[in-house]
């Protein structure tokens, strides 16, 4: 039986990300990231959502593939898609001397939702008429301004194979 580590998040980011980088000329960026569980609870019957934080990481590692760049233009609040793996990561502190580890995600794509990001210098953009993924219809415009929608066209018939 095969193995499969994927992991698929869309969240926000908990913290500025911190991009490093390294004698070779690679780049890291880690960031904080925390996505909702829903859950029901026994006592009030309410709905209650859990929040998960969670540590990941975006290399350039590859040529072409600028990770951690993409990460570094994310501000905190920012939400994101994320497609990675998990990775468990090792150490012996330098201090102690004590067995660490810790659970990271290594991300693989980011997808930006809402609105692009921008650089830090840039200014904000104007106000919007309606929010991300709301429909025309809800958006509270005037009638004459929402365009009507044509209508679909029918469907052809399927013929009768003999």
């Amino acid at each position: 039986m095969g193995n499969l580590n994927k992991v698929m998040l869309l969240g926000r980011l908990t913290r500025e990300p911190e991009v490093k980088e390294f004698n070779n000329g690679g780049k890291v960026a880690q960031l904080g990231f925390a996505v909702h569980n829903r859950r029901k609870n026994a006592q009030t019957g309410e709905w209650e959502e859990t929040p998960v934080w969670l540590n990941m990481k975006a290399y350039n590692h590859e040529p072409g593939r600028k990770l951690a760049d993409l990460a570094g233009m994310l501000h905190k609040g920012r939400q994101v898609f994320v497609e990675g793996h998990l990775v468990l990561e090792q150490w012996d502190g330098k201090e102690d001397g004590k067995h660490h580890s810790k659970l990271f995600v290594y991300i693989d794509g980011i997808e930006f939702t809402g609105e692009k990001p921008r650089a830090e210098d840039e200014p904000a953009p104007g106000p919007v008429d309606h929010s991300p993924g709301e429909h025309v219809e809800d958006a509270g415009w005037p009638e004459e301004a929402v365009p009507e929608a044509e209508p679909a066209p029918k469907p052809a018939k399927a013929g009768r194979r003999k």
